[in-house]
């Protein structure tokens, strides 16, 4: 395949998780092979349903997390989970939250969801959460993928390049029994569950020249 076709059939494929993620449709997104080699569900958080966070719940491992800039973690008063972050890629994790108002325990998908749409308000203000929660922001590298390789700037980059809110909702893909899921097994159920995949690359090629309109 030439560099011209490759080009094009990234495109194609932006183009598909582009009308996902405006419609609120998860995307499944794959990191590199030699980085943490895993797939996540994405979803554009302005975008997010109760249907799309149970899919989440679900299928993931029930880690969800909220990506979002430095600026709107910074405007809502949400410091690292840690002093010094020892992860071993530096997944930026604040602390977690919860949403003041509308929720019960916090856990269900429709308290998630609850959670998710108050920080993403665009008047959203550091009281309308409260911490500790049950949703875990991450903070997106200012210099998104092209910076840093990882799912939390591949969610916002998505959500960004489909003209939503620079936010957007992940949770690492499980097999049933308990094991990451990959390869042969990402494919399986993104197409079992007619979902687009992508991965960093794409977005990487995709970010460096833009996807034509149309």
């Amino acid at each position: 395949m030439s560099q011209t076709q490759s080009t094009a059939y990234c495109h194609r494929r932006m183009r598909a998780a582009l009308d996902a993620v405006r419609n609120g449709v998860p995307v499944v997104l794959m990191d590199d092979g030699d980085r943490e080699n895993e797939a996540d569900l994405i979803v554009a958080a302005e975008r997010l349903t109760e249907q799309a966070m149970a899919q989440l719940i679900r299928d993931g491992s029930g880690i969800v997390c909220l990506c979002m800039t430095d600026e709107d973690l910074r405007r809502l008063q949400l410091p690292p989970m840690v002093e010094k972050n020892e992860s071993a890629h530096g997944t930026a994790f604040t602390v977690t939250i919860e949403a003041r108002h509308g929720v019960t325990t916090g856990v269900s998908a429709r308290d998630r969801l609850t959670t998710i749409q108050a920080a993403i308000h665009p008047d959203a203000r550091p009281a309308d959460l409260v911490r500790p929660g049950h949703v875990f922001p991450l903070r997106a590298h200012p210099g998104g993928v092209l910076a840093r390789r990882g799912h939390t700037e591949g969610a916002v980059c998505l959500s960004r390049l489909a003209g939503l809110r620079p936010a957007g909702v992940l949770c690492e893909l499980m097999n049933p029994d308990g094991t990451m899921m990959r390869g042969a097994q990402v494919a399986a159920y993104a197409d079992a569950h007619g979902l687009p995949v992508l991965t960093i690359d794409d977005l990487v090629a995709c970010t460096s020249a833009p996807v034509p309109v149309g």
